[in-house]
């Protein structure tokens, strides 16, 4: 760029062919969503089913037992195990037996595993700016429709 004329040069004028095409790649594929959005029905069983997994809460196992004073290294060595004998016995994590998360630890009683899986409390429990819980996902939605109105 040293050097050259302060003047239209044909240089500088053939690196904008990529970027309008990113622009109208971008412009075109908001508008496939949009009308995606609008056509698509969600099946909120089915939505649930899906967000259920008993692996996607594994994290929130650790939480408690950093709750219960756990270190969180040791408390992710524990769930670890706990996953790790879920899958080598073929049982879903939140269903091994009570013994075994006893075992793992003294903190996970069967109160604290039931709670810990039962996904609305899980999402209740995800307040963090941008995290899903019902009352963040509402306030981002009422933004945004604030925002696309204006």
């Amino acid at each position: 760029m040293k050097g050259l004329p302060p003047t239209s040069n044909r240089d500088m004028q053939e690196d904008k062919e990529s970027v309008f095409d990113s622009v109208k790649t971008a412009s075109d594929t908001l508008s496939i969503l949009a009308e995606m959005f609008a056509a698509a029905s969600l099946r909120e069983s089915r939505a649930l089913d899906a967000a259920g997994d008993p692996l996607l809460l594994a994290t929130d196992l650790a939480d408690r037992l950093v709750e219960g004073g756990v270190p969180f290294r040791k408390a992710h060595e524990i769930v670890g195990g706990l996953v790790a004998k879920a899958q080598e016995t073929k049982t879903p994590l939140h269903l091994l037996e009570e013994s075994i998360f006893t075992a793992a630890s003294p903190v996970l009683s069967r109160q604290v595993v039931e709670k810990t899986f039962d996904l609305k409390s899980a999402m209740l429990a995800r307040r963090a700016t941008g995290a899903p819980s019902p009352a963040n996902i509402m306030r981002e939605i009422q933004r945004w429709q604030s925002q696309l109105a204006g």
